[in-house]
């Protein structure tokens, strides 16, 4: 075996989902996280495909289902909350065979680490600053001051990779900015509450959505249009909290109550609605995965399971070529590259579903909404962006270890 110590940077799902898997294959990797502890609170995913198949296989389901939401319906509501379109969520059953959930991402996250702490080394509260490729290892510095050496790196740390920055280039080169900018938060103790049922409210250009959680916590999603030249990055708390203020206080609805609920906030997800295209996902001996190397958008969906699949494939190709990094590499992106760039086309026309910039806009997508519920309709309108067509590699990471 070849190159067995692995750097894998990111403890969000990616990470911990490769470090499962190359655990399996007799790898030992190393998972590195700048925050000082696991993530929580975000938001809430749509779970289904081939990254729910993967779960099934870590033998994560059970417990998937113990904290994830079986949602009845998406309900569309006007200014004064009633109801104008909407569909049941069945359909999405349908179309999965069943192996759909909604579920926290963070909850997910943790799942996922749960399966690996204890089996592989983790650092909490550090972070690569450098990158120094040998022709037979990489010296890493990490913020802290340590240096170390590994076989391979992975960056598995999302959207704004610091892997990706070092080994690639900057995030500039790579993003394709989508116009919108999502936030979201949690709160206890919030009324009106609608259990299993995903409501949202729409204005042109913005979108205000709840969803009631787990131990009486309910969770508030923003998606608005950017202004150009607004600056998204780099906000302070209080500057995130102003920005949804002004563009959300006169939409009508429960936009005050919510809006009085994110004052006592003390953690809000704000970041702009982007896709990640790189060229080439590895560079010598060190690799991308998950949205790292492809984010397709939070508004695409499916980024999860994407971040399950491409770790799943990555540590198989890593184990199926004994570690030699070069062609298990190639494999891993000849493998994904066009079913991902697929996923990534059908998420960039998707983003405008969320929040119309017109009032017309908004009338096609009520309607729109209400045809979901004729599944023949549902099927032709979505079902190429659900049904995942690409079919997996078995591999055998016992042989590998």
């Amino acid at each position: 075996m070849q190159n067995k110590t692995v750097l894998i940077c990111g403890i969000g799902i990616a990470g911990p989902a490769l470090a499962f898997w190359l655990r399996r294959a007799g790898f030992a990797p190393t998972l590195v996280e700048r925050a000082p502890a696991l993530r929580s609170g975000g938001y809430v995913i749509d779970f289904w495909g081939l990254g729910y198949d993967l779960a099934a296989r870590m033998g994560l389901l059970e417990d998937i289902d113990r904290v994830g939401y079986h949602m009845r319906e998406l309900r569309m509501v006007d200014g004064a909350g009633q109801r104008i379109a909407g569909f049941g969520t069945a359909v999405f059953g349908e179309l999965t065979g069943g192996r759909y959930i909604t579920l926290g991402r963070s909850d997910l996250s943790r799942l996922i680490f749960e399966k690996v702490q204890g089996s592989s080394e983790v650092v909490f509260g550090d972070e690569v600053v450098r990158l120094h490729e040998q022709p037979d290892w990489v010296d890493v510095e990490f913020g802290s001051g340590a240096r170390r050496r590994f076989d391979l790196v992975v960056g598995a740390d999302g959207l704004h990779s610091a892997v990706r920055r070092l080994a690639f280039g900057s995030q500039d080169r790579f993003e394709k900015n989508l116009g919108y900018v999502v936030a979201a938060f949690e709160v206890r103790g919030y009324r009106p509450r609608d259990e299993e049922v995903y409501v949202v409210h729409g204005e042109p250009g913005r979108q205000l959505a709840r969803f009631a959680l787990h131990e009486d916590r309910t969770l508030f999603l923003f998606v608005f249009a950017a202004p150009p030249g607004m600056r998204v990055g780099g906000l302070s708390l209080d500057e995130q909290k102003a920005v949804l203020r002004r563009q959300f206080a006169d939409d009508g609805w429960e936009s005050l109550a919510i809006l009085d609920a994110l004052d006592g906030a003390a953690d809000l997800y704000f970041d702009r609605v982007s896709q990640i295209v790189v060229d080439k996902w590895s560079r010598g001996r060190i690799a991308l995965v998950g949205d790292a190397a492809f984010c397709i958008s939070l508004l695409g969906g499916q980024g999860a399971a994407l971040a399950i699949t491409s770790a799943y494939v990555l540590a198989g190709e890593l184990a199926k070529a004994r570690g030699f990094h070069d062609a298990a590499f190639a494999r891993y992106e000849a493998l994904l590259r066009p079913y991902i760039a697929a996923k990534q086309r059908g998420a960039e026309r998707f983003a405008g579903f969320f929040a119309p910039k017109t009032r017309l806009g908004l009338s096609l997508r009520k309607y729109a909404i209400k045809s979901f519920r004729i599944p023949a309709v549902a099927r032709y309108l979505i079902g190429s962006d659900i049904v995942d067509r690409l079919l997996l590699p078995d591999y055998d990471f016992a042989a590998a270890a």
